[in-house]
Parts: structure tokens; sequence; C-alpha cells
């Protein structure tokens, strides 16, 4: 037997060292920030929608393309011979898509186009060929808004039902991209002006029948692209007026001037029907576009400076945003070069324009009262 006295005194005498006591931190409480509303979140949806279904529908034909070619490709144990160059083929044009995305340029086609009847576009959109109606987006689009029988391509989409909505949106979206790519020489052609006279009437009649059928999902849309097919022009001269408004100060009320500028256009395309939230929703988003856009016109009267783009006009917060990075970029000039009244009119744009708390519609009555109320 072996004895471990000794051993164990000596462990028994060693030192127990305990370690330090963590210390707590201290709570830091934070509050998170509100969400949007849902007529916010709806329309921005509405927006983007168009471009993810269109990604995918490209994602889709690359890869059924890529496989059939794949499927079909002779498996051959000697090297392919070089080809003269009589005998070298074209390669095949990219489908619509991806010239829709920019994918790719597409060389022309070696056989002729014929712009297809009306019930071809029809037969389309109920077999969901998207493909073909891009095809003929891009060579034959005013067979697109071309009214038939009674009904148009849209109309005749949402009669289908909601197992069509999605097609709804690729028209709406390549009507959006007919408009965004007219130039400012191009309404003065008479072929844009019977296309734009043929859209609107196609648009108003889908408003018509969304308001009957109860169908508003895509109404405030409807009513963006109504507004962007009367161009530019429209924009600037409503601008103006509401510029007129903003130099009288509150006497001029600008808050009600730019309201009834842009209610004027609602009205005109939803008859007596009463504002839905949705497209009140977009008339108040307009209704402070213009107000911003306007006061900025005015600034850019006593120093250079880039003006807000009207390609943003009424698209959520994209003039906002626009609109606040000019006021920092050009503090200096405004602090001296600007009158009181602009000055403070600018201020009060900012600040009850910003974060999501309000709907456009509360910041639109919070407006009224700082900018049309006699103080």
């Amino acid at each position: 037997m072996i004895n471990h006295a000794a051993i164990l005194e000596r462990i028994d005498a060693t030192p127990v060292v305990s370690s330090p006591k963590r210390q707590r931190s201290s709570p830091h409480p934070c509050l998170p920030a509100s969400l949007p509303s849902t007529a916010v979140i709806q329309r921005e949806a509405d927006l983007t929608a168009p471009k993810s279904l269109l990604s995918q529908l490209v994602k889709n034909a690359t890869h059924k393309t890529a496989l059939t070619e794949a499927m079909s490709t002779k498996i051959t144990d000697s090297p392919p011979q070089p080809q003269s160059p009589s005998e070298i083929v074209p390669s095949s044009p990219p489908s619509p898509l991806q010239r829709f995305f920019g994918l790719k340029k597409a060389p022309k086609a070696s056989t002729s186009w014929k712009d297809p009847e009306s019930w071809e576009v029809l037969r389309a959109i109920e077999r969901k060929d998207i493909t073909y109606l891009m095809e003929v987006r891009d060579r034959a689009f005013h067979t697109l808004i071309r009214p038939s029988g009674g009904t148009t391509p849209l109309i005749h989409t949402m009669r289908i039902g909601k197992s069509h909505h999605d097609v709804a949106i690729i028209l709406l979206g390549a009507y959006s991209r007919y408009i965004n790519h007219l130039e400012e020489e191009d309404f003065a052609k008479k072929e844009t002006r019977s296309n734009l006279v043929s859209l609107r009437s196609s648009l108003k009649s889908a408003i018509d029948h969304g308001l009957q059928s109860s169908d508003s999902n895509l109404l405030a849309s409807f009513l963006q692209t109504l507004v962007m097919s009367e161009g530019d022009t429209w924009i600037q001269e409503q601008v103006k007026v509401v510029g007129i408004a903003l130099r009288q100060g509150p006497s001029g009320r600008p808050v009600e001037v730019s309201r009834s500028a842009v209610r004027s256009v609602a009205t005109h395309a939803l008859g007596k029907a009463p504002l839905i939230a949705d497209i009140e929703d977009y008339v108040s988003n307009a209704t402070v576009d213009l107000l911003m856009m306007a006061a900025w016109s005015l600034a850019l009267e006593s120093f250079p400076g880039e003006r807000l783009p009207p390609y943003y006009f009424a698209r959520d917060d994209r003039v906002y945003k626009s609109f606040t990075d000019r006021l920092d970029q050009h503090r200096d000039d405004i602090n001296r070069r600007l009158g009181r009244q602009l000055k403070g009119q600018l201020n009060i744009l900012r600040s009850a324009l910003q974060g999501h708390a309000r709907s456009w519609h509360g910041k639109v009555d919070v407006l009224a009262l700082e900018l049309d109320e006699v103080r």
C-alpha cells in the first residue's frame, strides 16, 4: 500500500483562485419602426410583380431551351469538321423575353413578320403564351391595345378571371414600357398619337370593368399608366400651376390646387364612381409629388441644379428621396439665396412627408394645415 498523505496535504494547501464576476450589461431598449400601410405594400407589390414574373418566365424559358438542345444533341466520337463560310448557318435569335431584359441584341430574323389578327392575340392570352405576347409587343404593339368585337386584349384578360391576373400584369407592364420609351418628339408623330388614344381608351375601359366587377386590384396601376400616357407635358404644366400657388403662399392654397389637378384626371377616368382606397392613395401620392416638384422648380430659379425626374412621378417615395437628396446637396444655396417663405415651404415638405407612420392621405392633410391655412 502506498501512502499519499504528503501529496494530499500539498493539494489541500494550494489556494483556490475564484474567477472574476461577470458584469451585467445594461439594457438598451429600442422602439421598432412602424410598418407601412397595407395600401402602400399593395402598390409596391403591383409595381414589382411584373418584373418578378417576367424574370421567372425568362428563367424557365432559358432552362427549357437549354434542356431541349441538350437532349437533341447527338454524341459523336469524331471531332466536328470545320465548315466552309457558305455552310455556316446564323444562330437563332434570342427569345422576346431575353430582348425585353436586354440580355442580347437580337439579329434580324430571316423570316418575314406579319402582324397578328385580333383573334390570334386573344388566343395567346387565353393560352398564356407569354413568349408570343412579348413578340407581339416588340413588333406590333398596336395590336395589344386595338379593340375588336367590343373588347380589347386587357378587357378580355380581366373577363377570364383571376387565373389570368398575371397576364393582365404583363400587358400593363407592356403599356408602361411603351410609354417610358417614348421621346418628346415621338408625341408629335401620328402613329404615336393614335396608339396613345387607343391605350387610354383601353385603360379607361379596364377601369370601368374593374369598378363594375368589383375587381379593384389593378385600378391604381391602370390610373398611374393613364397619367403616364399624358406625357411629361402634363406634369410640367401642373408643376407651373402649383408653383404659382406656392408663390402666393396660403392664399394660393397650393395643396388644394395640386390635389384638384390630380383628381381631375382620376374623375375623368372613373366618372361618378367613388374613389376607392387604392386610388385615393395614388391621388394623395401624386398630390405631394406635384408639390415637391413645384417647390423645387421655384428654388432652381435662384441657383443652378437638377430638376426632379418626371418619370418618378407618383411612384411611392421616389420623388421624396430625390427631393431630400437635392435639399442636402444645395443646403448652402438654399440658406443664402432663397426667401423666407420658400425656405419654410421646403422645410414643411421635408418634415411632413418623412417616414411611413402616416398614409399618403394623412400627409396631404398635414400639408393642407401647414401650407393652405393662414396663420
